[in-house]
């Protein structure tokens, strides 16, 4: 994972809720493996709109949670890496943008289709063993912002130490967690916010319906292979923006750093082009992660019931507000 420009002033009050959540849930998985001298690790999923922070959270998570006990620390073995690491390579994105004319959803990385699904599942399933893993890399600045994959010999090897296994995954991406809806339901959202965007009266502010029905249901189609992913999760972490319109603004301000840190950047503009591309993911999919997204997986019987059950309390949602500061901690 990158490092990201860290705007000015932005200070962190969500570990200290996380922190014991992720600690609390690491002793009920262990706790079902007393036979076994290496369980496998705990895997925590981290969902958050782009700028709320994320960044900032992961880094203070690891630090807390890897660090030896003399130093403050609980001395865990800890992973982190992004979806935004499994991005599909560049002529494989060019091809799906190709193949997708229409599509402006699909014309650049970032939606549900983009990502290597069996790549992920592979490297899940190899820590899940105990293996040692490679964890992909991925260049978001190669072909003029287009990005692409990382030659394999630059992926990162960990879990390399058998006296040490990783005991702690943590997946972040803005996305994760996300549940695909029936088509029913998709139809009528879109219905909804297609009627507002025509409406010069309305003031309508998403892109939901600004982009067509079949645009968005070729989303949809393709966030039902992420189940398999989501599936895989022991914990999540939602960072709820109050009102999902702050990503403009907080991907602004990052830009803004961004270039005073590096001299370049994109415009205001561009930005909003940028979160235009992903905004109306947010209007479908963030009241799902809100009811509960193990809740979601047992309805849809992608979880069996014990599953549903021993992940009863494993969702952790913090509303934040403008300024990026926690507002209400809700567990699920």
């Amino acid at each position: 994972m990158a490092a990201a420009i860290i705007p000015e002033g932005i200070k962190d009050d969500k570990a200290q809720h996380v922190i014991p959540f992720v600690l609390d849930l690491l002793a009920r998985h262990e706790a079902k493996f007393t036979s076994s001298s290496s369980p496998p690790p705990l895997i925590v999923a981290l969902s958050a709109p782009q700028g709320a922070g994320k960044s900032l959270l992961v880094s203070l998570l690891h630090s807390a949670l890897a660090s030896p006990k003399p130093e403050g620390g609980h001395d865990l073995n800890t992973c982190i890496f992004s979806l935004d690491d499994f991005y599909l390579p560049h002529q494989e994105l060019k091809k799906l943008a190709s193949a997708n004319p229409s599509n402006p959803l699909l014309q650049h990385r970032g939606q549900p289709s983009t990502h290597d699904i069996l790549l992920v599942l592979s490297v899940f399933k190899s820590l899940r063993a105990n293996k040692p893993t490679k964890i992909p890399q991925y260049d978001k600045a190669a072909f003029s912002g287009q990005g692409d994959r990382e030659p394999e010999e630059k992926w990162e090897v960990v879990n390399t130490d058998p006296a040490k296994p990783i005991r702690v995954i943590l997946f972040e991406g803005w996305c994760v967690g996300f549940r695909p809806l029936p088509s029913s339901t998709l139809a009528s959202l879109h219905s909804s916010a297609a009627k507002l965007a025509s409406d010069a009266s309305s003031d309508y502010p998403g892109r939901l319906g600004h982009n067509s029905l079949e645009s968005v249901t070729t989303i949809n189609e393709a966030l039902k292979q992420y189940d398999e992913i989501t599936a895989q999760f022991d914990g999540l972490v939602h960072i709820d923006a109050e009102d999902p319109l702050f990503v403009y603004a907080w991907r602004k301000e990052q830009e803004h750093n961004l270039i005073k840190a590096k001299g370049s950047g994109m415009t205001d503009e561009q930005v909003k082009e940028f979160v235009d591309g992903y905004y109306p993911s947010y209007e479908l999919y963030v009241s799902g992660l809100r009811e509960g997204m193990f809740k979601t997986l047992k309805q849809d019987n992608k979880i069996d019931s014990a599953g549903a059950d021993d992940r009863k309390g494993c969702q952790l949602r913090l509303i934040v507000g403008r300024d990026r500061k926690v507002k209400e901690v809700i567990k699920i």
